[in-house]
């Protein structure tokens, strides 16, 4: 990346679910290839062909959009049970934190069923990807733990 907001700006993207892209960003000395493979219904099929050799997995969620959020549990925990995931470390971003009445993390966490992933290292984040608040700290978890996995 050239610059701060080159990174930001690519982070954004991610968090667009009408995409799907491959994009290759650089963050603390560490290439992360990233499939955004978005979240839509007719796509989710197709999510397991980007599974091969997957170190971290980065799972986004509306914090605010409280109807979804079984639906996003049973697709995560899907995607868990995956053999070519099973060693991946899990990032969830807790998305769109910046709405009056999103859940918080510890809420999210539940509701995903979190705390049942015992043999898996996971990671919880707020964040806004509009304005970008959140999104390093995560990947500086990712990074750390991906690093400290090679």
């Amino acid at each position: 990346m050239n610059n701060a907001n080159d990174s930001a700006d690519l982070l954004k993207s991610i968090f667009d679910s009408r995409r799907f892209n491959v994009e290759t960003v650089e963050y603390k000395n560490i290439s992360f290839t990233v499939w955004d493979v978005g979240g839509q219904d007719k796509i989710r099929p197709l999510w397991r062909h980007y599974f091969q050799n997957t170190q971290g997995l980065i799972f986004v969620v509306d914090s605010n959009d409280r109807d979804r959020v079984v639906e996003a549990r049973d697709e995560l925990h899907r995607m868990l049970n995956e053999d070519e995931l099973r060693d991946a470390v899990l990032l969830v971003f807790a998305n769109k934190q910046d709405l009056p009445n999103a859940m918080n993390a510890a809420e999210i966490t539940d509701k995903l069923g979190l705390h049942s992933l015992r043999q898996r290292h996971w990671y919880i984040q707020s964040t806004c990807a509009t304005s970008g608040e959140g999104l390093y700290e995560g990947l500086d978890w990712l990074s750390n733990n991906i690093a400290g996995k090679a």
